[in-house]
């Protein structure tokens, strides 16, 4: 008997958020949580989402979130899945997919600042949101080719994209509030005794001609855009040499 209840015990966050409630008419669900946590997250940051917190935000006892998360971790993982929510990629080619999926990603983390912040076994754990848009994108690129491997590599390059993109943008956020300016060319402006004496060294070339050629107030989305054109165009010619 013991090992009976044990297979049918849920073990994972998902599996108990998908057994049908016992109380119908309780207050929270997870879904009523984790939008209470992502607006706590959005307006305060990430430190301030505890279980404490979230009660009171609630209106509700301290321990009665227990009742669908274990602990801190689950929260978190509950958070993510519910702005994943947001994403919505759409079928069709390959490239218009990707894109998409690049750009909302994008999006997502810039209107979600905190999913930049989150503990990496948390930050690469699946939630069904988030492989719902992982799986789009990947069925894509299905039957082009690549082999199954292939297909999760270009994913992911894009995905680690848009990752390092995003954080290259919140750093140079955090260096307009360290330098007390508006913008991008002020900041490279703050900067400029340093570039300048490095640039004079001649041991730099073409990052000068990026300086005074190509404009240092490049507009972030346009940047952003442009690379990931980059990256598709890769996996196109990956695809092409898959398809001869």
């Amino acid at each position: 008997m013991a090992d009976k209840a044990t297979e049918t015990e849920p073990v994972t966050l998902w599996e108990r958020l998908e057994r049908p409630a016992r109380a119908p008419r309780q207050r929270l669900s997870g879904r009523i949580i984790a939008a209470k946590a992502v607006a706590i997250a959005d307006d305060q940051g990430l430190e301030a989402v505890t279980m404490r917190n979230l009660a009171t935000a609630l209106e509700v006892a301290p321990m009665a979130a227990y009742r669908f998360v274990n602990g801190k971790d689950d929260l978190l993982a509950l958070m993510v899945n519910e702005v994943h929510a947001e994403l919505a990629i759409p079928e069709g080619e390959w490239r218009d997919v990707l894109r998409a999926f690049g750009l909302q990603t994008r999006d997502l983390m810039r209107r979600h600042r905190w999913l930049a912040q989150l503990p990496p076994h948390v930050a690469m754990s699946p939630t069904p949101n988030r492989l719902a848009a992982m799986e789009r994108a990947l069925a894509s690129l299905d039957g082009r080719g690549l082999d199954v491997e292939g297909i999760m590599t270009a994913v992911r390059t894009v995905d680690a994209y848009v990752h390092g993109a995003v954080g290259d943008e919140a750093a140079m956020s955090d260096m307009m509030e360290v330098c007390q300016v508006q913008s991008r060319q002020a900041v490279k402006e703050a900067l400029g005794p340093q570039l300048q004496w490095m640039l004079a060294t001649g041991r730099f070339p073409v990052y000068e001609r990026y300086i005074y050629e190509a404009g240092c107030a490049e507009d972030p989305q346009q940047f952003f855009g442009a690379g990931l054109e980059l990256v598709l165009d890769g996996i196109g010619a990956c695809l092409d040499r898959a398809e001869d």
